[in-house]
């Protein structure tokens, strides 16, 4: 007996809702790709991230030698 392969469930076009297209896939038409790719490049989508310290930030934090330490 042939084995049985499963094929992977189908999920909604993420733009419209509408079945995904293989052609397309995730999505269901170049249109929905086309707006999918609009929200990157003008910047709705964002992938948060941690800052960084600045360098000046950095310098305010460390504490500044004393004139008595100078002394012999």
């Amino acid at each position: 007996m042939a084995d049985v392969i499963r094929l992977k469930t189908t999920r909604p076009c993420p733009i419209c809702g509408k079945p995904s297209s293989q052609a397309h896939h995730p999505f269901c038409s170049g249109r929905c790709q086309d707006i999918d790719l609009n929200r990157w490049l003008s910047g709705s989508y964002v992938i948060p991230a941690k800052d960084e310290p600045e360098a000046e930030d950095e310098a305010a934090e460390v504490p500044a030698p004393s004139e008595e330490d100078d002394e012999p």
